[in-house]
């Protein structure tokens, strides 16, 4: 059956194990700082220089059983333990299964290999297991892999064999290691999945990790990898310059994983750091099924910075090395172009799952769980006595856009980030254009608009959506009717808005109706994603409100990623005035929708020509919004040259 190595010492005896076994290994690494990694317990352990021995590639491949079943392996090495998938029902189940592990001489380098059987009277029952010594097989053989044949013993008894299992065990090149986490993490931005970068593409990825000096030279190191002068690059080729050249500045000055400062001394422990932090950092202990392309690799990454980016844009603030990105938009009351900052991380994180066909594949293949996970986690730590520390922060990074004399109360009183982020406003703090007209429909939000006087606009310049439609944002119990040809306002809240939604018209709130859904982000760049449908798909509650002058009006409050819930302040059958406050969304960005039956309002001119022009209308609550076509037939018209807010 072959031979079993059955050191019982896990604790990471180093008999024999100096640097002179791994040479091949030694002469590319000089590791000149201490590395920091998490183990399982959440402690975080220092990894000592002269103790690195390399990177290890363990494949579980197959197994030969005593009888039939469905089987999984396991391979434990200190305190982690790494699983493949389920077999099919066989005698000789085989996994392919793949983990990186770091190996060091003090460390754990006995690995425990299991083997389960699992069916319905036995979900996890240890049928046969070995060890093996990492740090002796590596060391002696000369080869770059190590395939072995180890015996199964049963547990129970050390010296009954009930099968045997295959595996291979080799060092990882660090040069090798550095080209594939380059090309893994380049593929990111490859949107078009065409295997060329743009020079956009590439721009857009050293931006978004905000090394300035790397920022400096991008030019040049583009040009270095386009030899033909076409205009673009492979990855190869880019992974190949970036690799080998060993620029004094890393690309990335900061992990996207954990969010720790690289080092500029060394740029492969950099890679090493990132590559591990992101094996660990997932949380994923399913071992990989083969050797994943570069582009199946690329999936974990993009899961992982679309967790870390959406968490990050609430922690609050930028981290330490980012470098912020900027929307434009138009500030109704200054008349000017004013820049919503927001982190270069989270604009890569959503190009990544939001406008490529890779994107695609995640969120098909569960990002809406990941989004919803993320979202019930930050909605529990916001409520929590200890965010009370965040709101300094979250001002001072947006104390250009959050003016704190608006508020109710003073910041003291709040006791949680989330009381903070729902705050009230002081009263008059936001006035109602023409609030004894009910012809003139307010604007419902602190916010970003976009207004159209048709569905068919809003397609054509802003939602960019897979089968958008009226009857898909507003549901299909709600008879559509003059809804699917009418006119729609967006009102996009970012985290600095003001939280609180107003009520855009006059009248009696017909009925309410949930609909359930995910938690895609509101971003414009989601909402232009040909992808997926942010609002037809998220998580929303539609109220039909009936008024005399604008007849039906569809008051959409959708959520959005952060965003724990929707909080109503009427009920069905009230009676309600333009700019009374309808609710408000918990913690993080979202978005009010506002649709008008056909032929019912007329959107005011400016924020209509701002949205032609795919630019958003920076507004605050009870701005004009635009005013009945009914009134003007019946001549029952304010003058709005009188309308302070509208200036």
């Amino acid at each position: 059956m072959g031979h079993r190595h059955s050191k019982s010492d896990s604790s990471g005896s180093s008999d024999g194990s100096d640097s002179s076994r791994f040479p091949r290994f030694r002469r590319r690494i000089r590791l000149h700082r201490r590395r920091k990694s998490s183990n399982s317990t959440g402690q975080r352990t220092t990894i000592v220089v002269k103790d690195f021995v390399g990177i290890a590639r363990i494949q579980l491949i197959e197994a030969e059983m005593k009888f039939r079943d469905r089987w999984f392996a396991c391979i434990s090495l200190g305190e982690r333990t790494y699983r493949t998938v389920k077999s099919d029902y066989t005698h000789k189940p085989v996994w392919k299964s793949e983990k990186k592990v770091l190996l060091e001489k003090n460390g754990a380098h006995i690995a425990r290999i299991s083997v389960f059987e699992t069916n319905r009277l036995s979900k996890s029952n240890l049928v046969g297991c070995c060890e093996i010594d990492l740090l002796d097989v590596l060391s002696r053989d000369s080869s770059d892999s190590s395939d072995k044949v180890l015996d199964l013993l049963d547990p129970s008894s050390a010296n009954a064999v009930v099968g045997s299992i295959s595996l291979s065990c080799s060092l990882e090149d660090p040069v090798e290691t550095e080209k594939s986490f380059v090309r893994r993490i380049l593929a990111i931005v490859d949107y078009n999945a065409d295997g060329m970068l743009s020079f956009s593409e590439f721009s857009g990825l050293i931006d978004a990790f905000g090394n300035q000096v790397a920022a400096g030279k991008k030019e040049e190191l583009f040009k270095a990898a386009d030899k033909n002068g076409d205009g673009v690059v492979s990855m190869d080729e880019l992974a190949e310059l970036l690799a080998v050249q060993q620029q004094e500045e890393s690309l990335i000055s900061s992990c996207p994983v954990c969010g720790e400062t690289l080092s500029n001394i060394d740029r492969l422990n950099d890679i090493i750091h990132l590559t591990l932090c992101f094996d660990e950092g997932t949380g994923n202990q399913i071992m990989t099924g083969g050797f994943l392309t570069d582009k199946q690799a690329s999936y974990g990454w993009i899961w992982k910075l679309s967790e870390w980016a959406h968490v990050s844009s609430y922690d609050i603030g930028l981290k330490s090395g980012s470098k912020a990105s900027h929307i434009l938009v138009f500030d109704r009351r200054t008349k000017r172009l004013v820049e919503e900052l927001i982190d270069g991380k989270i604009i890569l994180s959503m190009r990544a799952i939001y406008q490529s066909k890779v994107g695609l594949t995640l969120i098909n293949a569960g990002a809406k769980e990941l989004l919803q996970s993320i979202s019930e986690k930050q909605g529990r730590q916001m409520n929590s006595p200890e965010s009370v520390k965040d709101i300094p922060t979250f001002i001072d990074f947006f104390k250009d856009q959050i003016n704190v004399a608006d508020a109710k109360y003073p910041v003291e009183y709040f006791k949680t980030f989330n009381e903070f982020f729902i705050r009230e406003l002081k009263p008059g703090a936001r006035p109602i254009a023409h609030e004894e007209y009910d012809s003139v429909a307010v604007c419902a939000a602190d916010c970003r608009l976009m207004a159209f006087k048709s569905i068919d606009d809003s397609i054509r310049f802003w939602v960019k959506g897979r089968k958008f439609s009226v009857e898909g944002l507003l549901g299909t119990s709600i008879a559509a009717g003059n809804f699917s040809s009418g006119s729609m306002v967006i009102f996009r809240l970012a985290p600095q808005d003001y939280h609180r939604f107003h009520l855009p018209v006059s009248g009696v709130i017909e009925q309410f109706l949930d609909i359930p859904g995910y938690l895609y982000t509101v971003n414009p760049i989601a909402v232009n994603s040909k992808y997926c449908n942010v609002f037809t798909e998220n998580k929303r509650v539609v109220s039909i409100i009936s008024t005399s002058d604008f007849g039906k009006v569809a008051f959409v409050a959708i959520g959005a990623t952060m965003v724990g819930s929707i909080t109503f302040n009427k009920k069905q059958g009230d009676y309600v005035r333009k700019g009374e406050e309808f609710g408000y969304f918990s913690f993080g960005g979202s978005t009010v929708i506002c649709v008008f039956e056909k032929d019912a309002i007329d959107i005011d001119e400016d924020l209509v020509a701002n949205s032609g022009r795919s630019l958003e209308t920076l507004v605050s609550v009870g701005m004009s919004l635009g005013v009945s076509r009914r009134s003007k037939a019946e001549a029952k018209l304010p003058n709005m040259d009188k309308c302070r807010v509208c200036d």
